[in-house]
């Protein structure tokens, strides 16, 4: 490793040097823009030999009437989104072929955006972003090298608002079902002097939820300001949200799913005899975030640029709950209800000793993440080669306190019970060069050498110890070739590996492993006027893949464990057909086979093999379709159609944690007024969401126990599954007014 280190630098360094010699003679017809200078490290071209889908601001705007971002990518190959809240506001998440939002490598600007600790990507922390997206990237597969955790499904890499030559304001006002609002006002001052660009955007989203209490309070902002040369471009950006949702990640059975499907048990209050009183009123996850980037571009020359990234980003807050006594002892059969476990003495009263309590805690979460980011790019003739380097330090303090309890003893209001940290050092050197032997053969290769320390120490919020200090070094190789057959047809392979480190809460299962994978890729691409298909098969396999058992842990998150052995196989199409002036239609399909080798799994007490088994919540096939209509100018319609078919929610392939398939239709038009009276341009937009009233699961949760009382010596494997049923029909309706 340590030879590859001094490798990694000598190539970095020689490039900085050589950039210093060369003359400054820029030719502005032939060179890339200066955003194009920040993407070369984390994008590829179209014809790359990366597997890839690109999305634009105008059709990122279409469709951004509230939902979250996760949900204006449903429509891209291979792309499985969920709500907690059930329409969309709120926590959602996203699978990109079968992987879940942990192992999807996600940029804003080149830095990275998942959790370092979690690896999750949190996007109601920062509501309504799709308004300040420029242009993003979705990267399936391995992808190519990038900062942060590996991609084990894909990498999203998104760029922020661009510079904007004309000065605008714009409002943006949508309502819609659930009492959904949206509120946003932008501006821009354009181009000053030819040099200062200043923007900014100030968002508020706020829903009651299809869920029963699934409320939304999401409140944002964006700020850039841009100095801008013919050579060098900086910004500074500062950008972040508040958001108080009320929990609803707890689910509900298959009765409840059938009888009352919006049902929200979080809060559920009990009296001392088992009768329902109500529901806590603040049951609520409360957290704020604010990131600050500063990003400079520069080009010395036609040949030379570089990027320099600096990036600060800080995140507090709390999920606050009631634990209600009867329910913790009688249907949970837990110890959060003792006292003892909050280090409260018991109690007497009139000769009785207290050991339970109801009582209100809240679980905290600090942390600090700092990182920095720098590459060189040289491009001539048919070499175009990146060298970069990358440094990140997270610090996240985690701590629990009662504010509440009916027996409090001798405690104190906000008296810590448990208090942990946790701190991860990531450093990270990269090359990737594509070289363009002539008009029919490119190559491409990138190597990545990927160096961890992490440490935790202090209590868990179960109050058990965890004191690790793990040290990961991973060297990440892809290669690639494409070959230009016509001007029509061309064709691909790559191949690639990563990996990627456990986290906190893995280590929490006694997982300490990190998982391996290596990626093959073929591709064929058919480009025509009016016709365009991509097609890609893949062979991906893992080693000690870290997949979802299904269950999750005592703050909703997803328990995962080791699987030795495993693959992804898979074909994907996706198609761009012009069938007429006024109609278009942009299908794609995922075909996918999602295996454990040799699962191994505890049932009635014994360790069993059971061979070969289906990976968790991945679906043997996934498709969409966006079918266009323009009638008259100005005017846009498109029926959006989603299928996906069944999964399980576990790996034992049990019919208890399988998810039946669902399709669902969305209706989407916009209608845009060019010229009014005060100038200026009007947009009025509506989506129907499920516009055939589907009710359908699009995610949910799977667990066993061992039964050793029904029946004294005896070990009995218990099964049980939740499930977060999404909104039937709903809709909303908007007006951008721009000027």
């Amino acid at each position: 490793m340590k030879k590859l280190i001094l490798s990694l630098a000598l190539v970095w360094i020689t490039s900085a040097i050589h950039s210093q010699e060369q003359p400054v003679t820029i030719d502005t017809t032939e060179v890339e823009t200066l955003d194009e200078v920040l993407l070369k490290a984390i994008r590829v071209k179209a014809t790359s030999p990366i597997t890839h889908s690109n999305l634009g601001k105008e059709e990122i705007a279409q469709r951004n009437l509230g939902q979250d971002l996760p949900l204006l990518l449903n429509y891209l190959p291979a792309v499985v989104t969920t709500s907690d809240a059930g329409a969309g506001v709120g926590y959602t998440g996203i699978r990109v072929r079968g992987s879940d939002a942990t192992r999807v490598n996600v940029t804003i600007n080149g830095i990275p955006f998942n959790d370092s600790e979690s690896q999750g990507t949190f996007w109601v922390d920062l509501p309504d972003f799709a308004s300040s997206v420029e242009s993003l990237q979705l990267q399936r597969g391995v992808g190519t090298s990038s900062n942060g955790s590996g991609a084990f499904g894909a990498s999203i890499n998104l760029l922020s608002s661009a510079v904007e030559k004309e000065g605008f304001a714009e409002f943006a006002n949508s309502y819609g079902s659930f009492e959904t609002w949206k509120h946003t006002a932008k501006f821009s001052t354009g181009l000053l002097k030819d040099h200062f660009e200043f923007s900014g955007r100030l968002s508020k989203i706020t829903s009651e939820g299809y869920i029963d209490r699934a409320s939304s309070d999401l409140k944002s902002y964006f700020l850039q300001g841009i100095y801008k040369t013919k050579n060098t471009q900086i910004k500074a950006l500062a950008f972040g949200g508040k958001e108080i949702t009320y929990q609803s990640w707890y689910g509900i059975d298959a009765a409840t799913l059938e009888s009352d499907r919006t049902y929200n048990p979080a809060g559920i209050k009990f009296d001392e005899e088992g009768n329902f009183e109500g529901f806590y009123e603040n049951q609520v996850d409360n957290y704020d975030q604010d990131h600050y980037q500063f990003i400079v571009n520069h080009r010395f020359d036609a040949v030379w640029s570089a990027n320099l990234s600096l990036n600060y980003t800080h995140g507090r807050g709390y999920f606050e709950e009631y634990v209600d006594e009867w329910y913790t002892n009688n249907v949970l059969f837990t110890s959060d209800a003792l006292l003892e476990f909050y280090g409260i003495e018991p109690v007497v009263i009139g000769g009785e000793t207290i050991e339970t309590s109801d009582l209100v805690r809240r679980r905290w979460l600090n942390n600090n993440f700092y990182a920095a980011n720098m590459h060189v790019n040289y491009k001539k003739d048919r070499w175009d080669v990146s060298s970069g380097v990358y440094y990140s330090y997270y610090g996240g303090d985690h701590f629990g306190e009662v504010i509440w309890a009916r027996f409090a003893g001798d405690s104190e209001p906000g008296d810590r019970y448990y208090s942990g940290n946790g701190d991860k050092n990531e450093a990270t050197l990269f090359t990737k060069a594509s070289f363009q032997l002539n008009k029919e053969w490119g190559f491409f290769a990138d190597v990545q050498g990927r160096f961890i320390n992490y440490k935790t120490s202090g209590l868990t919020s179960e109050v058990v110890p965890l004191n690790e200090k793990r040290t990961y070094e991973f060297f990440n190789p892809k290669a690639g070739i494409s070959y230009q057959l016509n001007k029509d047809h061309s064709f691909y392979f790559s191949y690639g590996v990563a990996h990627r480190e456990p986290r906190r809460s893995d280590f929490e299962q006694g997982v300490f492993t990190a998982e391996k994978l290596s990626d093959f890729e073929l591709g064929w691409r058919f480009l025509t006027e009016g016709f365009q298909l991509n097609s890609n098969a893949y062979f991906m396999n893992y080693r000690d893949q870290l997949v979802l058992t299904g269950a999750l842990d005592n703050v909703g998150a997803p328990i995962r464990a080791t699987s030795g052995k495993s693959y992804r196989i898979g074909l994907e199409l996706d198609a761009s057909i012009k069938l007429s002036e006024k109609w278009s239609v942009r299908p794609n399909v995922a075909l996918s086979d999602n295996k454990n080798v040799d699962f191994i799994t505890s049932i009635d007490g014994s360790l069993t093999n059971l061979g070969k088994t289906n990976i968790s919540f991945s679906p043997g096939i996934v498709a969409g379709n966006i079918l266009e209509f323009k009638p008259i100018e100005h005017l846009q319609m498109a029926l959006l159609s989603k299928y996906v078919g069944e999964q399980y929610m576990g790996n034992i392939d049990s019919d208890t944690s399988k998810l039946e398939a669902y399709f669902v239709n969305d209706f989407n038009v916009n209608y845009t007024f060019d010229k009014l009276p005060f100038g200026g341009q009007l947009v009025l937009s509506a989506l129907l969401n499920n516009i055939f009233n589907t009710e359908y699961v699009s995610n949910g949760y799977f667990y066993t126990y061992d039964d050793d009382f029904s029946n004294p010596g005896t070990i009995t494997t218990i099964e049980g599954a939740g499930y977060y049923p999404q909104a039937k029909f709903n809709f909303l309706v908007g007006a951008t007014l721009r000027f």
